[in-house]
């Protein structure tokens, strides 16, 4: 067999596994209207700026809080701007900022939970009693802290929702790397003399990977939610930018006689936030990933 034909092999193989997955996922009625809202919604983050009727920043004073019709399909809000093109655009940021976010949350938290699992010992509860201390602060608090003294920029939000949002992760990953450090592979490789850095990447990490991907599918819905919950108390995305929280926010002093110009962000959020949650619980059963399980202290 050819180099060629040997790297097709192993592209193919290597796709087959996600495919599977993917396939599994989809069977399942709740996994297949998941993967139908975050698909619609990742693809509307992309193609939105390409399709909105109007100018996101353009205001019409005459046309403030219009109900919905043929030219304004969600109304108008009380600056005279299109809500349907603001709606449409208001995931972009929160999907840019949390799906990075997340990567980074499920990649070091992950890293740091297999490792704390493999070397155990005194370092290991150290680590776990911290990550304990910090798991009682209220988060919220601590996140508008940072925001008013660091700033709400985005690389300033990917960094603190990654890091906030990855602790949770390393008690996860832990919890996953006790249920295979113990078996034969892994006590092969140590009498081997590998290093702890090899046993993480090709023993742990392979075996524990589904955990984390379930793992992280639930922490991008919470992410989601926290940094709607940051732009609606103006902490998130700076205006005129569109942002669902901040939509709401604004929306909410005349939510009675302006109603459309809230509930079009609303459902825009509801929607995806289901649609993650509905995945990931699909996703969990297709990987046959135990949820309720409790990670040992």
């Amino acid at each position: 067999m050819t180099t060629t034909n040997i790297k097709h092999v192993q592209k193919k193989s290597a796709l087959a596994r996600p495919l599977a997955v993917l396939l599994a996922v989809a069977s399942r009625p709740s996994g297949l209207v998941g993967l139908i809202l975050v698909t619609f919604h990742l693809l509307l983050a992309v193609v939105s700026p390409a399709i909105t009727p109007y100018d996101f920043k353009e205001m019409s004073p005459q046309l403030t809080l219009v109900g919905p019709s043929f030219e304004h399909w969600f109304g108008t809000d009380n600056l005279g701007r299109d809500v349907f093109t603001r709606t449409m655009l208001g995931g972009r940021q929160a999907l840019l900022v949390t799906t990075i976010g997340t990567v980074f949350a499920i990649t070091w938290g992950g890293l740091l939970g297999v490792l704390l699992g493999l070397v155990g010992g005194r370092l290991d509860e150290l680590l776990m009693r911290l990550v304990d201390a910090f798991l009682c602060l209220p988060w919220i608090l601590v996140l508008l802290l940072i925001v008013v003294i660091v700033g709400f920029g985005p690389s300033v939000m990917i960094l603190t929702l990654g890091f906030f949002f990855g602790v949770p992760v390393i008690r996860m990953a832990r919890a996953a790397t006790h249920d295979v450090v113990a078996l034969d592979f892994v006590t092969a490789a140590r009498a081997r003399g590998e290093s702890r850095s090899t046993i993480v990447g090709r023993e742990l990490l392979p075996n524990v990977l589904d955990v984390l991907l379930v793992e992280g599918a639930m922490r991008w819905s919470w992410m989601l939610l926290t940094f709607s919950s940051l732009s609606f108390l103006g902490f998130g995305v700076a205006p005129p930018t569109p942002d669902w929280g901040l939509m709401i926010s604004n929306a909410r002093g005349y939510i009675s006689i302006a109603w459309w110009a809230a509930l079009a962000p609303i459902v825009a959020l509801s929607s995806l936030i289901i649609g993650i949650n509905m995945f990931s619980d699909a996703l969990a059963k297709a990987l046959g990933i135990d949820r309720a399980q409790k990670a040992p202290v």
